[in-house]
């Protein structure tokens, strides 16, 4: 145990008997415990293996790799349809995690063993994500935001993709190119 950690399931209200118990659970596993991103991380030799953190409805490990196990129970969840390594295990109350102990020190030790053979998880490319039609007919009218969106790092397009493609609406996609060009005209990426 890290105490650095210890706020993390200190602070916990509505989830704090389950979190507790999934760090003795990853914790017999022999991972390292850190804090990252404000949440615990366990590492197997400096390598991020698995996370735990809450939300409103549940709280999960996140496997950071969890896209190359096995998955054999058929228990891991993509959050997004944009994320493309990570997967997570929910649980909604104590008695799952009881239940599922054997099953979650299995995905443990089988996450280590996908650290150790050094897999790696195969990533989209940048220009594997479409591009929205609102903002392909923007980038057909203005030669300038053209040529700026793609001297972008590739990270940046992609974010810029992901975004502009997330609404359903038509309306709503055309508004979020309208408020991002000045951005991409000066080179900068979503979030800087």
């Amino acid at each position: 145990m890290n105490p650095k950690v210890d706020f993390y399931f200190d602070k916990a209200k509505k989830w704090q008997e389950e979190v507790k118990k999934l760090r003795a659970i990853v914790l017999a596993c022999q991972l390292n415990e850190e804090l990252k991103w404000g949440v615990p991380c366990y590492t197997f030799q400096g390598n991020n293996i698995v996370l735990i953190h809450t939300f409103k409805d549940y709280c999960a490990l996140l496997f950071f790799k969890g896209v190359l196990l096995n998955d054999a129970e058929g228990i891991l969840i993509q959050q997004t349809e944009n994320v493309q390594s990570g997967r997570q295990i929910r649980f909604i109350n104590f008695q799952e995690i009881i239940q599922l102990e054997p099953i979650l020190k299995a995905y443990l030790y089988e996450a280590i063993e996908v650290e150790k053979a050094g897999l790696k998880v195969e990533f989209k490319k940048t220009e594997e994500f479409s591009i929205p039609t609102e903002f392909q007919n923007k980038l057909d009218e203005n030669s300038a935001l053209k040529i700026a969106f793609e001297a972008l790092t590739p990270g940046r397009q992609r974010a810029y993709k992901l975004h502009f493609s997330a609404p359903k609406q038509s309306k709503t996609r055309e508004a979020r190119v309208e408020k991002c060009t000045p951005q991409i005209l000066d080179g900068k990426g979503l979030n800087d």
